[in-house]
């Protein structure tokens, strides 16, 4: 997903922050996976403040509104990434593997999944009676093409393992087998860009299809305003018998995060995707009002143009790293919803170091003596770039502006409306910006590659920072089993990170969704979306 988004969310996110465990649940080499662990999806999934409480017998048919920052302008799996996509594109495609609240890999579209001990040959097996929204049954030739355009598009999220071959066993069964060994494989395929569409999208051109989208999703399209609100519709095929509750769900765009407030107050929305740390209390204390939270996989960030000559300098970032008082950014803005960062990876991803790596901390004559040791020891001017409506967003821009001026360095603050953010940085047209990076699944390759490879689409999220030995280091822990040699090349890989600061960590936010109270079944994922099948509106 959205690997990033402008802070809203996520764009993306928001004491100390709700650490989850999360349980990587990879086929057993050549056997099936763990039904006690893996969980079946047709479950309600209920794990602490992740999802809004369900009634016994919830009510049923509405209309469910949710503000959001940023208007859908694809559905186009293949070729998306930003949360604003993402989070509708996954209401109406679903995958063959997923994750719930706490992260744990479960079966979805796939009823089992096996894998075999060369860890080569993956084989799934779908659940019976799967329909698309349009009534025609679901086959694994259906999985095969869409897993083959996802190969052929490549795209922002695309599929690293390298595949040999894919087959329709039969009807149901679909078999992947891989040239060599990949350990974030399983993981991978829980990405909303592995959704499963008809077969030769359905007879109808790609571009036809992609306006009006045939999925397995609980939703699906009704009406949609590119530049404004999108509305789904019941899926009436949906394979988890007697969802979606509601008959209707209404994606409602609210650029201004504080208007986003009012209108949840004044009950002119049901719930909002965006809600900046600073109103959460404001919200959770209102009399029709509450906030559900779960830990997220997201990593807020400063982040460097490596093409920009001076964040070109090594010294210049770490000048900057230790300028800045991260602690106090943190406490003074999150509210208790956050942990202070200092690795990339969140503390919810597998082999974090939060806790051991030697990060740079705030010590301003350290900085001072770092900045005397680059090419622009008596300071310089830049802009620092960062989207508009956001109030979190601008806070912390003023700290990071008063903590450069500390060490010489002025910095303009450039705010810009969220679109024109994304296309800025898109095209590298930025020294510095704010933004936050996350994993897309349970794996800490998620969001490494996307933040080090300089050959990858974002080519290192957009700072183009390149570092051979990084590189190595990468692509050595996708091909090493789970277990300590892994964690020792990840942790190798970070501290490097750690020394170079190509991107700075802030906190790791909570995600903070603003709800109704009359709204019960919200189930918040880790990485930002929600889950609406389970929602119903309580009419008191």
């Amino acid at each position: 997903m959205s690997k990033f988004s402008a802070f809203r969310r996520k764009s993306f996110l928001v004491g100390p922050l709700l650490i989850l465990l999360l349980v990587f649940v990879a086929g057993c080499s050549g056997s099936k996976n763990d039904q006690g662990q893996n969980k079946d999806a047709n479950q309600t999934v209920n794990q602490g403040t992740s999802q809004s409480k369900v009634a016994d017998q919830p009510a049923e048919g509405g209309t469910f509104t949710y503000g959001r920052p940023a208007s859908v302008n694809s559905l186009d799996l293949h070729n998306q990434i930003t949360s604003n996509n993402a989070f509708a594109i996954d209401k109406v495609f679903e995958p063959l593997i997923s994750f719930n609240s706490k992260g744990e890999i479960v079966d979805w579209l796939a009823k089992s999944h096996t894998v075999s001990t060369d860890g080569l040959t993956y084989t799934f097996v779908l659940r019976d009676g799967l329909k698309f929204s349009n009534g025609t049954e679901v086959t694994a030739e259906d999985a095969v093409f869409s897993l083959q355009r996802h190969l052929d598009v490549g795209g922002p999220l695309a599929i690293a393992a390298q595949v040999a071959s894919l087959k329709a066993q039969d009807a149901a069964t679909l078999v992947i087998t891989l040239k060599e060994p990949y350990t974030p494989f399983i993981s991978e395929l829980s990405n909303f860009s592995n959704g499963i569409i008809p077969n030769n999208f359905g007879g109808v051109s790609e571009e036809d299809f992609f306006k009006n989208p045939v999925g397995t999703g609980p939703f699906v399209v009704e009406t949609w305003d590119k530049a404004g609100d999108l509305t789904f519709t019941k899926n009436p095929n949906y394979w988890q018998e007697g969802k979606p509750y509601i008959d209707k769900l209404v994606y409602k765009l609210i650029e201004d995060d504080s208007q986003a407030i009012n209108q949840l107050k004044a009950g002119e929305v049901d719930a909002i995707e965006s809600v900046a740390l600073g109103n959460a209390n404001e919200i959770k204390q209102g009399a029709d009002t509450t906030v559900v939270t779960n830990g997220s996989w997201v990593t807020e960030q400063l982040f460097f143009n490596t093409l920009d000559e001076h964040f070109s300098d090594v010294h210049v970032r770490r000048a900057l790293a230790l300028a800045i008082d991260r602690e106090g950014l943190t406490n003074a803005l999150t509210f208790g919803y956050a942990q202070v960062a200092n690795s990339l990876l969140p503390p919810a991803i597998p082999y974090n170091t939060n806790d051991s790596i030697k990060a740079l901390g705030f010590d301003t004559t350290a900085a001072k003596e770092e900045l005397a040791k680059s090419s622009f020891p008596n300071g310089f001017s830049t802009k620092l770039l960062i989207a508009s409506g956001n109030s979190a967003r601008a806070q912390e821009a003023q700290i990071i502006q008063a903590a450069a001026k500390s060490i010489g360095i002025n910095i303009e603050i450039e705010s810009i409306e969220l679109a024109s953010f994304r296309e800025r940085f898109f095209a590298y047209d930025f020294s510095a910006m704010i933004n936050s990076g996350q994993a897309d699944s349970p794996e800490a390759n998620s969001i490494l590659a996307f933040q080090t490879d300089p050959e990858g689409f974002s080519k290192s999220y957009w700072t183009h920072y390149t570092n051979d030995e990084v590189t190595k280091l990468l692509y050595e822990g996708q091909k090493t089993l789970d277990g300590t040699e892994r964690g020792d090349i990840y942790a190798k890989l970070q501290q490097t990170l750690a020394d170079e600061v190509p991107y700075i960590p802030l906190y790791y936010p909570d995600i903070l969704k603003g709800v109704r109270s009359n709204i019960d079944g919200i189930v918040v994922l880790p990485n930002g979306s929600i889950r609406f099948e389970d929602v119903h509106i309580k009419n008191d």
